[in-house]
């Protein structure tokens, strides 16, 4: 068996950071450090504690996290990989709780606004935001909520003893979340097939522009530009660009081009992405 590694996860075991982590690495090359928060996840690792960390970084419904691009930019520490993960969400609760006795349910907020459309046909029901989704599943179990649900993935409902009262809830079956992998600068890629990058602008008309017809001269495709406001107060924004490399890309010149019509350029990695295809 190869060595065992650490990795920092939001979440506690059984939370869907856990499955993509396992999916990632392999289940039986890890050992999990589970974080109550997206800092707390990037500390473990800059205080040495965990080698590695994975972070949701994108939700195909709800979008952006745009916290914790800014977290890996501020942390210094780089992307060397990403996974998507195909999310089915579950309502899960004691054994032998029906639904129909349900009085609240508990989650994460953004588990609850994927299931919106099973949720609103629930009557009586209350819906109760929380830190994690697994965490919720086993305060369910330690504390013996009777009436209560959480929804999760079906690894929280086998690891703490819940019954799965509906399963696939999420509204939108194509619910996928991007999630990268991130680790120190040491790590890092220097070859692959896609990069994440940051920039500034100068605050004028066709700043933007500029950038984005360079990278097309170069014949880089972006799939992905993400703005984030710059905490200035003058409403200037960075820019998070994900560009696709193919095998005779270049970084240096990518940089070298880019330097010009940029400030505080910065490459947060180089990595493989996830090409794997992923049924509905």
């Amino acid at each position: 068996m190869d060595r065992q590694i650490y990795v920092a996860i939001q979440g506690e075991k059984g939370s869907f950071h856990e499955v993509a982590a396992n999916d990632f690495f392999g289940d039986e090359r890890i050992i999990l450090v589970p974080c109550p928060t997206f800092d707390e996840t990037v500390n473990a690792v800059l205080r040495g504690r965990a080698e590695y960390a994975v972070m949701a970084i994108e939700n195909a419904r709800a979008g952006s996290i745009l916290y914790n691009y800014n977290l890996i930019r501020e942390s210094r520490l780089k992307i060397l990989g990403e996974i998507r993960l195909r999310i089915r969400q579950n309502l899960m609760a004691l054994p032998g709780t029906t639904i129909d006795s349900l009085s609240e349910i508990r989650s994460h907020p953004i588990a609850l606004a994927q299931c919106m459309e099973f949720l609103n046909t629930l009557k009586g029901v209350t819906l109760i935001e929380t830190d994690d989704t697994a965490g919720s599943a086993r305060i369910i179990s330690e504390q013996e909520l009777a009436g209560t649900a959480t929804i999760a993935s079906a690894s929280a409902a086998d690891i703490y003893g819940l019954e799965m009262l509906a399963g696939g809830i999420e509204t939108y079956k194509k619910n996928y979340t991007k999630f990268h992998i991130i680790g120190n600068e040491s790590l890092m890629l220097t070859v692959g097939d896609k990069a994440s990058v940051c920039f500034a602008t100068g605050h004028k008309p066709g700043s933007l522009a500029r950038v984005l017809l360079i990278l097309a001269g170069m014949d880089i495709n972006l799939s992905k530009i993400q703005s984030v406001p710059r905490l200035n107060g003058n409403w200037e924004y960075m820019f998070y660009v994900d560009l696709e490399l193919s095998t005779v890309s270049k970084m240096d010149h990518i940089v070298n081009a880019l330097e010009e019509h940029t400030m505080n350029l910065e490459i947060l990695g180089i990595y493989n992405k996830d090409n794997n295809l992923y049924e509905s």
